[in-house]
């Protein structure tokens, strides 16, 4: 099978699909529009997941974010200013959980987020990175090319 003959994934397995967009909207659901992009904007940075890092670069223009906090999001610790405390409390745990088999989560990562969320937030803020990074790793198995949104 050659790289570009790889499955759909919703297709061939669509309880599992329909499973995962459910708890994608739950994960999202109560959570602010710019950080909910944010979160999957850097996962996506991490695992080299150009499909999803188009998609959501797009979906965070469209919701009015700006170019240069889109830019700097890579960089968010040497540019501070342009994210918020709470921003960047999501940003050190989206970052420890999609690299977690570095070095787990640690212990004060995990602290400056629940000194921005209540527990319900922080679930749900968990929930998000974890549904992103299922995405990636859908996106990359599957070969998905960027660009080729088909929602």
């Amino acid at each position: 099978m050659a790289e570009n003959d790889r499955l759909d994934f919703a297709k061939s397995a669509p309880k599992a699909f329909r499973a995962l967009v459910g708890f994608d909207a739950a994960a999202r659901a109560g959570l602010a529009p710019a950080l909910v992009e944010l979160i999957q904007i850097r996962a996506s940075h991490l695992n080299h997941c150009a499909y999803c890092l188009h998609m959501h670069t797009n979906d965070a223009r469209r919701a009015g974010e700006s170019e240069d906090r889109l830019h700097m999001v890579p960089v968010w610790r040497e540019a501070p200013h342009f994210f918020t405390a709470q921003e960047r409390a999501a940003l050190a745990l989206t970052e420890a959980v999609t690299l977690v088999a570095d070095r787990g989560v640690p212990a004060d990562v995990y602290a400056e987020a629940a000194a921005h969320f209540d527990d319900g937030e922080l679930a749900q803020v968990l929930a998000l990175i974890l549904a992103i990074n299922t995405w990636n790793r859908i996106a990359l198995s599957t070969a998905k090319t960027a660009g080729t949104d088909e929602r």
